[in-house]
């Protein structure tokens, strides 16, 4: 939101500005202006739906405890046993894998592909790990229950498929000029104030103020205070974006720097060329697979509870065992197990082979989601998203405050003055030109709105200069 000169109240008689006398400042307080009142709507569904999501898995435990808790006894039926209960049910589907119980209060996850869902779609059966009988089922996406798969929807492309998530590139890509504007506008007005013998605040709000300094005291001040995470939202938005984030993988790919893969084919000839007698499972038939001594032989290698076991889609495959999310779990190792002789035929190490960008980049995700931290990540979210509504909010009523108070009723408030540009030196608008063109090209969606938002000026400015020399 724009951050114009501090001490202007509304008046009834409001002087012609004058450019400020940091030419730099008079650049970004216009580019914060622009950004803010036609960028803030999308941050504002983002904070809305990415608050939302980020309770997603405290909610759940709620919504679903019917199926996600059962009552502890003393001894389990085998796991092999709990899936034939599971496969009883939908004796025609294909059993894809199962996430077996982490802790004893809670059930049995088997997966069944089911053709009459979408591809990337699954049906989970619940299974009361004491008893073998049947909790209930849901459809899944990547282990993701109904609740959450609706919210994630909503918040990466408003359930509206690809289209949709250019409203959430725009939001990433957007988030951190806004937020570092923001900043850089803030500490000029700290310097200010330190000019002018003034307490500086940073941090803090001043009190005393009333009116639109009150309003931009607080949104400064609520700003710096969300700007870490702020940034971070960003970041790891833009890569899950459609544009931007293909050049985030590219970028990532030519340095070497992408995930490791698991490799899940199965070593020598003889267990390749058996592969096919697995009633299409690849290597590994549901009702001979011995899960229990799967999950062993992979705990073996560093693959422990809470974990998801999946059965190979195609011959020569390994059954894949990969760690799932845990509040404070770093890891997410991995390992391939032929079902056969549960010999290891492939695995990932996460603090040995992943690099420390992809560390990064993988911690980031999960803390973007509200997994790596739990409940306490959950409501960092949401305080950070309550934070930045409050943000644009004040946003918003320092445009309105800024109005003329006579003429039009529907007067809002003026943009800051033009001609920052100009006043730059030639070097710095060159390197301005130069600095624009690589961002945007690197986030497509930020650049294309950028122009939009120069076209807009452009024609503001025209439309204004038609009408004073219409009146002149």
């Amino acid at each position: 939101m724009t951050i114009p000169d501090d001490t202007l109240e509304p008046t009834s008689t409001q002087p012609p500005q004058a450019i400020p006398a940091h030419r730099w400042r008079a650049l970004v307080v216009r580019l914060h202006f622009y950004a803010g009142v036609l960028v803030a709507p999308f941050l504002i569904v983002a904070a809305l739906t990415g608050g939302l999501y980020a309770l997603a898995p405290t909610i759940e435990s709620f919504v679903y405890r019917d199926v996600l808790s059962v009552e502890p006894a003393d001894r389990p039926v085998p796991l092999d046993v709990q899936v034939a209960a599971a496969l009883s049910a939908h004796p025609g589907l294909t059993i894809t894998g199962m996430r077996p119980p982490a802790a004893s209060d809670e059930s049995t996850r088997v997966y069944f592909a089911d053709p009459g869902l979408d591809e990337e779609l699954l049906r989970a059966v619940f299974v009361d790990p004491y008893s073998g009988r049947i909790l209930g089922e849901e459809i899944t996406w990547l282990g993701y229950l109904p609740l959450s798969t609706w919210l994630d929807g909503l918040h990466r492309h408003l359930n509206l498929g690809e289209p949709g998530r250019i409203y959430s590139e725009i939001a990433a890509s957007w988030l951190w000029v806004v937020a570092l504007g923001g900043l850089y506008l803030w500490s000029v007005k700290a310097a200010g104030d330190r000019r002018r013998g003034r307490k500086t605040r940073i941090l803090s709000v001043d009190r005393t103020t009333t009116g639109r300094s009150r309003t931009l005291n607080w949104h400064g001040a609520t700003g710096v205070w969300l700007l870490a995470g702020l940034l971070f939202l960003s970041a790891t938005g833009i890569t899950w974006s459609t544009y931007a984030g293909a050049h985030v993988s590219d970028l990532r790919t030519a340095l070497n720097l992408q995930r490791p893969q698991l490799n899940t084919e199965l070593s020598g000839d003889e267990h390749a060329g058996h592969a096919g007698h697995s009633a299409g499972q690849g290597g590994a038939d549901p009702a001979t697979v011995d899960y229990a001594a799967v999950l062993d032989a992979a705990a073996g290698v560093g693959v422990h509870q809470p974990v998801e076991l999946t059965l190979p889609s195609e011959p020569g495959q390994g059954v894949t065992v990969t760690e799932i999310d845990e509040p404070f779990r770093w890891t997410t190792n991995s390992a391939s197990v032929d079902p056969r002789d549960l010999t290891i035929t492939g695995e990932v190490d996460y603090w040995r082979d992943y690099s420390l960008i992809a560390k990064l980049a993988d911690w980031g995700i999960r803390a973007h989601m509200g997994f790596l931290f739990g409940l306490v990540n959950q409501l960092l979210l949401l305080g950070i998203a309550v934070g930045l509504l409050t943000v644009i909010a004040r946003g918003y009523r320092m445009w309105w405050q800024r109005r003329p108070t006579r003429g039009s009723r529907w007067a809002v408030g003026r943009p800051p003055v033009r001609g920052s540009v100009r006043r730059l030196h030639p070097l710095a608008t060159a390197g301005v030109a130069v600095t624009v063109a690589a961002v945007g090209w690197f986030l497509p969606l930020l650049g294309l709105t950028l122009v939009a938002f120069v076209v807009v000026d452009v024609v503001l400015g025209a439309l204004k200069r038609r009408k004073a020399g219409s009146h002149a």
